[in-house]
């Protein structure tokens, strides 16, 4: 998601609108988040999409949004994250987001296809747009 905010060939009406619910509300994300997100950076530098002064802006900007990282993402890992992914042939990072918006109660915000078909199957609560 957080990718597709900071290119705009990825941006589509999904990502803008969760983008701009974060003006007024708080999300919450794994422990993996911020090593997801500079990794990807980080590629997108050696791809030549970024240079690293546009890698630092683009991070500032992101610290500045309502994402609260999640300090029980560890703690789950072995237990209902593992769970979940051998449940819904998920990667455990995928899962360790599911379990995440499951122990919230917190709808899930996702681009990819296969985590949001999980999300419904499970019926999480939907993202009020």
């Amino acid at each position: 998601m957080v990718l597709a905010w900071c290119f705009a060939d990825e941006q589509g009406p999904y990502a803008v609108a969760v983008l701009r619910l974060l003006a007024s509300r708080t999300a919450i994300v794994p422990s993996i988040w911020p090593l997801e997100v500079a990794n990807a950076l980080v590629i997108a530098e050696r791809r030549g999409r970024l240079k690293p002064a546009r890698t630092a802006g683009l991070i500032a900007e992101i610290a500045k949004l309502g994402i609260e990282v999640d300090s029980h993402t560890s703690s789950q890992a072995w237990k209902e994250t593992l769970t979940l992914a051998r449940r819904y042939g998920l990667s455990v990072y995928d899962a360790a987001y599911l379990e995440l918006a499951i122990r919230e109660s917190l709808p899930l915000a996702t681009l990819d296809q296969a985590l949001a078909k999980v999300a419904r199957r499970v019926k999480l609560p939907d993202l009020a747009m």
